[in-house]
């Protein structure tokens, strides 16, 4: 279970709702999925139950871990069957895909991104925006299979090279390449980490 002293008690993953061409992400989801039940974590996640998403949230429920899902009502028949949906323990339906972010958001202790699409990457670069702009201290990961990420971290040394990224040092997201590694990791940057974990709702509402 986790550490009282170390204030994670859920994480928000990012990640593809279908299952890419290498089979290595799938099982990097399910397995993420394993280490979240097996560490008493609860999966915040979009709700989708086909690809990695699935995959994911597949492998939390068979350890027999917590899972929330936070999907918009458009998408419940795109990225999720209804029968599946009622296999989570929570599940969230909001009116708008800005809602469904500002709800992970709020859900969340940490946030990790696996292999996925644009839209995994509009997720993940959002918080990575507030932690630029001070409004949160919680750990971000991108989980680095097999170098999918590679080409994205190459773009952020780029432009904070050219003098893009202001105030660099709070956009420094983990990669981590070995899905054993990323809880600990989360762990260690939350213990180390001072400050507000939870934002100021005020201004994120805004954003």
């Amino acid at each position: 279970m986790t550490d009282d002293s170390v204030p994670i008690r859920s994480i928000c993953v990012y990640c593809g709702s279908r299952p890419g061409r290498d089979p290595s992400h799938m099982a990097a989801g399910r397995e993420l999925g394993k280490n979240i039940a097996e560490s008493g974590l609860r999966l915040v996640y979009g709700g989708g139950t086909k690809g990695i998403m699935g995959a994911v949230a597949s492998g939390v429920l068979s350890h027999g871990g917590q899972v929330t899902g936070i999907i918009p009502e458009f998408l419940v028949d795109m990225e999720a069957t209804r029968h599946s949906l009622g296999q989570l323990d929570e599940l969230i339906i909001t009116p708008d895909m800005h809602t469904r972010k500002h709800t992970m958001f709020e859900r969340a202790d940490a946030f990790v991104a696996l292999p996925g699409g644009i839209g995994t990457l509009e997720e993940i670069v959002e918080i990575m925006t507030w932690g630029q702009l001070g409004r949160h201290e919680k750990p971000m990961v991108f989980a680095n299979i097999n170098g999918f990420w590679n080409p994205m971290m190459e773009l952020i040394r780029h432009m904070t090279e050219e003098g893009f990224v202001h105030t660099a040092h709070r956009v420094q997201p983990m990669v981590v390449d070995q899905i054993a590694d990323i809880i600990p990791a989360i762990r260690k940057h939350a213990a180390e980490t001072v400050g507000s974990r939870g934002g100021e709702e005020a201004v994120i509402a805004k954003l």
